[in-house]
């Protein structure tokens, strides 16, 4: 099932506060990490994925930390969990290791999930992380929340 992972919360998460800070300079993962209770460690394992794959630039020092490597409204949900999670699919023989399908061989479904697949992670590309900063009131604050 296609869901979003800790890490990838942590990322976007991350992102979003590194969007809102208000000087735009550099910002500590410690920082962030205290910001949403998360694991410093993990957190600063997150944003050096973030930085290798371009989204982030740190810098080291006493003044150091992390800023956005573009504007926010230029970085997508699907660069995010690209970064992140590495290639994303729907099924496991999209990413090209077919040793876990017993039904590769006679499978009549591949290509018809492939156009689905294709199209949802167009769709995550499409969308910016800058929508997640963007405060909205039917956005439930719970799972199970009613409007």
């Amino acid at each position: 099932m296609l869901g979003i992972t800790k890490q990838t919360d942590y990322a976007l998460l991350a992102l979003t506060y590194l969007a809102s800070a208000e000087d735009g300079g550099a910002v500590r993962a410690r920082d962030i990490a205290e910001r949403y209770g998360m694991p410093v460690d993990l957190l600063a394992k997150i944003l050096q994925r973030l930085t290798r794959s371009g989204l982030l630039v740190s810098s080291q020092g006493r003044l150091g930390g992390y800023v956005l490597a573009r504007p926010v409204e230029e970085i997508t949900i699907g660069a995010v969990l690209e970064a992140v999670e590495g290639a994303q699919a729907l099924a496991q023989c999209m990413r090209g290791d077919h040793a876990g399908c017993d039904q590769h061989v006679r499978c009549t479904i591949r290509r018809p999930l492939a156009k689905i697949n294709a199209r949802v992670f167009h769709m995550l590309d499409a969308i910016p992380v800058s929508d997640l900063t963007r405060e909205t009131a039917d956005v439930p604050l719970s799972i199970g929340a009613t409007r």
